[in-house]
Parts: structure tokens; C-alpha cells; sequence
């Protein structure tokens, strides 16, 4: 495990990007205020984020106009419970920006972030502890992922353009757990049209770790999408 020169031990943080509008979800406003299962969805995703012991903190990141959060999220608060309004135009500079915050608030370049997006409001703490357990003592850090099972098609103007071998082939997830001080530095040089944590670090010539994560991880993108969650969510509490 790495150890700073000071002799400290890394914390993790977990970093929520929060800030965009959802568009493709069909919802009236920004999806991660939707309702699901009687609470707003990234209601869901933060009472998980709590129950994980090892997160030293969990910062939510907003954009400066966000007036929603405070009355969809009512009970975070706390030690543990951060929110900044420095979200971006894009999801990287929105993480960017968080990573920003955590420094300014005493995260160090050898603390771990586990950015982990607020549509995925199925998390369980179990999976988030899975991860960091795989990757507390990896040189790069890594991401939750599923092996493809789907046949993968490529397509041109509506029709098949070709079968796409899938093997070998995993669907990121979230959380994607690096140190901030590579993670900074990555997004910055990956640019804001980067669409996850993994790929920037890839960018820089690193491998992160692939450790497997389940199924009911998904993110909320299109409409279905909330009735699923809201019949999952349903069974896990009865």
C-alpha cells in the first residue's frame, strides 16, 4: 500500500458527478431528481455511498444553478456528507472540478476518488467495498465492469453494418476508483469530450484494473430504464 512521505495512509473519497440534465431519460427536469421508489434517484445512490465505511467523504458536485438537491436529498448532511455547486458544461469538467474541491478541502495526491455516477442508484455498499478491496493496493486503480454478453452490432444509417467480436469486450461502470493525483492530471489531458474516468487514464498510457460488477449496476439512461429500477428496488426491500 502506498504510503506518503509524511508516513499517512490514502483515504478514499467518492466523488458524485452531478450536474447534468439527463436529456435522454424523457424526464420533465434533470433525471437524477426523478422519484424512484418514493426518493429522488440520487437519494438512492448517496444512502449507499454512506453505508461504505472505508469513504472518508462523499462529495456531491452540482452545477452553480442547482436549486433541487437541498429538498430532493433532505438528510445529507454531516461529516462524511459534502456538496460543492462547481459542476461544468461537460462530466469531465465537472469531476475535474470535484477533484479541485477535494483538494481544497485536504484530499492528497496519494488519496484514492471513486467517481461513481448518481444514475446508478442500484449500488450496494458490498459492490463499492468489492472494488476497493481490488484496488486499494493496485499502482493504477481500476473500475467496476461486466464481460459483454450481447452479440455487438455496428450500424450504418439504420441497417448492420457488421457483427462485432465481443470477446474480451467489458461494459464500464461506476464507481472508477484512481488517485487523485493521476486523475487530475489524466482528465486535464484527456479533454472534456472523455466520457469516463477509465478511458482518461487510459489515455496516459495506464491499464486500469477491470473487476467484475453485477448486472443490476446499470444506469438510468431511457425511460424504461426508472420502471425497472422502481420494481428492483421494490423486491431488495421487501
Amino acid at each position: 500500500m502506498l504510503i506518503d512521505a509524511a508516513g499517512t495512509m490514502p483515504r478514499c473519497y467518492a466523488l458524485v458527478p452531478c450536474a447534468g440534465i439527463g436529456a435522454r431519460s424523457g424526464a420533465a427536469g434533470p433525471k437524477q431528481y426523478e422519484p424512484v421508489a418514493g426518493s429522488a434517484m440520487v437519494a438512492h445512490t448517496l444512502a449507499a455511498l454512506a453505508q461504505v465505511s472505508r469513504l472518508a467523504a462523499t462529495l456531491v458536485v452540482l452545477s452553480p444553478e442547482d436549486t433541487l438537491f437541498d429538498a430532493a436529498v433532505p438528510g445529507f448532511a454531516g461529516e462524511r456528507a459534502w456538496v460543492e455547486r462547481c459542476g461544468g458544461a461537460t462530466r469531465a469538467e465537472t469531476v475535474a472540478n470535484g477533484l479541485a474541491a477535494l483538494r481544497e478541502r485536504g484530499a492528497q495526491p496519494h488519496d484514492w476518488v471513486l467517481v461513481h455516477d448518481a444514475a446508478r442508484c442500484l449500488i450496494r455498499p458490498e459492490w463499492v467495498d468489492r472494488l476497493i478491496d481490488a484496488c486499494m493496493d493496485d499502482e493504477v486503480g481500476g473500475l467496476l465492469a461486466l464481460p459483454v454478453a450481447d452479440t455487438l452490432k455496428a450500424e450504418d444509417d439504420g441497417r448492420v453494418a457488421h457483427t462485432v467480436d465481443r470477446s474480451g469486450k467489458w461494459a464500464a461502470q461506476t464507481p472508477q476508483m484512481f488517485r487523485l493525483g493521476l486523475l487530475a492530471p489524466a482528465l486535464a489531458h484527456a479533454g472534456a469530450a472523455v466520457t469516463d474516468e477509465a478511458s482518461a487514464v487510459e489515455a496516459l498510457g495506464h491499464a486500469p484494473k477491470l473487476v467484475r460488477g453485477e448486472w443490476e449496476n446499470f444506469k438510468l439512461t431511457w425511460p424504461g430504464d426508472f420502471q425497472l429500477a422502481e420494481r428492483l428496488l421494490a423486491t431488495k426491500e421487501a
